[in-house]
């Protein structure tokens, strides 16, 4: 299915939850495992919530992909906060370590809290993915998670 197909009847609206997920281009490359790139993704994160266009609620750096949860604020629609997310932090990326390319696929995960959905169970769920997947035995040894709740 076309990228373009997975737009289709979606719309944002200003003040609603969204729950996203990114992966990068290449998910073999494990890319976020590195520290400082891994940071370089939560200062535009950090950016866009300073800019008013976020509210971030929870988010997770995982090493192949990203999970974030967070309130639209400003004027840019879901789809522009999202290249704008994508766009700066590949540039900065690509920068540190020497490179062109895309950093991450094409298409995102995005899913629109219903009024009925609780956002602190899902800032939970987020904050628990590193616990999930093996990458520690305790949440407060994984470095790149944060859920204002928690």
């Amino acid at each position: 299915m076309p990228y373009d197909d997975l737009r289709k009847g979606r719309f944002s609206e200003t003040n609603r939850a969204y729950f996203v997920t990114c992966n990068l281009a290449d998910r073999k490359t494990c890319l976020f495992s590195d520290f400082k790139i891994a940071r370089l993704l939560i200062a535009e994160m950090k950016r866009l919530h300073d800019e008013g266009d976020v509210f971030s609620f929870a988010w997770v750096i995982m090493p192949d992909h990203l999970h974030w949860l967070f309130q639209l604020q400003g004027q840019k629609s879901l789809v522009e906060v999202m290249k704008t997310l994508k766009a700066r932090s590949a540039r900065k990326t690509n920068l540190f370590l020497g490179r062109t390319g895309s950093l991450w696929q094409k298409a995102y995960y995005d899913h629109a809290l219903r009024e009925q959905e609780d956002v602190r169970e899902i800032a939970r769920y987020i904050a628990a993915n590193p616990l999930r997947a093996g990458l520690v035995d305790n949440i407060g040894n994984y470095p790149h998670w944060d859920a204002m709740w928690l």
